[in-house]
């Protein structure tokens, strides 16, 4: 296939991925329906039980995703607190692998979205990403053998750090630079400079790396972001945490990645959007040593069949639905403000955490 021809379907995907993105929890909520180990009993009833997690996971998805951070820091307390209020209590592994579950399709919707906007640096995930796996995969062997209480505790202890760092965080959107109309931007010295233009995306956008590593990116929208991509080493040490504690609680990559892109001056939509690949591809990776890898450290064995379908198979959607109204969200609201909120939910969550691990 020429380049031509792959920069079309590119394109293509990019311009109808809303629908593309669409199939995927139809089709897996009807893999579930036809191939899933279901109880004996499974009836209507069964699959109506848990409707009710739809509009919250709905709600859950758009504002994780706004901010950038994972979904199971929201997901997971809620199945903890809110849940056995209306429904019953749930094991901590199998509370963690319904919202790895639901937060691996909302990212990868969202992570999609985000590209299409032109906002994702797809070189700087995949680096993050390859250095996160090993950790990822301990933590998510670990949360197999862990007690209860430690396991209430550490997550306590991930939250509070993630609020922390959400109000250190300066989440305002930058205005970038538009050559939407001319194909140019003023330069320091007030003359012009190109800006990249690539075929294969929605409107003006491109990226271009010069010899000096310096990244000009451009995006859907025609706004324009200068950066470039040292900093491996710091953000591989932020990664490594929270990729430890993305495998054993479901979340922290992001909350880390977050901090670890902004302190290495990559811009702030950029490192939203770039980060929702790295948090989708390590949430994906954890759920599947949640649902196989409990005999491998001699924990208890989470089989398929021990998978709540009836929960997934309203959340899974949900969280996709989120992940496609966020974009525009992150666009139309004040970050900050958002960003504010979790940061003060995260700290009376991780408190209610502290306070159940005392026993209190």
């Amino acid at each position: 296939m020429s380049t031509q021809s792959l920069s079309h379907v590119q394109k293509l995907f990019l311009k109808y991925q809303h629908i593309l993105v669409f199939i995927a929890p139809v089709l897996f909520i009807a893999t579930v329906f036809t191939a899933a180990p279901l109880p004996a009993d499974a009836g209507t009833d069964y699959w109506l039980q848990y409707w009710w997690l739809f509009p919250v996971f709905v709600l859950g998805a758009t504002i994780v995703n706004t901010v950038g951070i994972s979904g199971s820091a929201l997901f997971v307390p809620f199945l903890i607190f809110i849940f056995p209020i209306f429904a019953h209590p749930l094991e901590p592994a199998t509370l963690v692998k319904v919202g790895l579950i639901s937060e691996a399709f909302g990212l990868s919707s969202s992570s999609i979205a985000f590209i299409q906007y032109g906002l994702v640096d797809r070189r700087l995930a995949l680096t993050i990403v390859g250095g996160a796996v090993p950790f990822v995969v301990g933590g998510a062997l670990l949360s197999f053998i862990i007690p209860e209480v430690v396991f209430h505790t550490l997550l306590g202890i991930a939250l509070l750090a993630a609020a922390y760092l959400l109000f250190k965080a300066d989440l305002d959107h930058e205005e970038p630079g538009s050559h939407a109309d001319s194909g140019q931007a003023t330069a320091a010295d007030g003359g012009t400079v190109n800006l990249p233009n690539d075929p294969g995306k929605l409107g003006p956008a491109g990226v271009r790396t010069d010899d000096n590593g310096t990244v000009t990116r451009v995006d859907r929208e025609g706004g324009d972001y200068r950066y470039n991509r040292g900093g491996y080493l710091r953000r591989f040490a932020n990664y490594s945490i929270g990729g430890t504690f993305q495998g054993l609680a479901g979340f922290g990559a992001g909350e880390l990645g977050i901090i670890s892109m902004l302190s290495t001056k990559v811009p702030v939509r950029v490192a939203i959007g770039t980060n929702h690949i790295v948090v989708a591809l390590t949430a994906i990776l954890a759920s599947l040593v949640h649902v196989f890898g409990g005999g491998l450290v001699g924990g208890h064995s989470l089989s398929l069949a021990s998978t709540p379908w009836n929960m997934v198979v309203f959340t899974v959607p949900a969280t996709v639905l989120g992940g496609q109204i966020a974009p525009y969200v992150s666009n139309a609201l004040d970050t900050d403000t958002i960003k504010n909120f979790v940061g003060v939910l995260f700290g009376v969550i991780s408190l209610a955490l502290f306070l159940m691990a005392l026993g209190i």
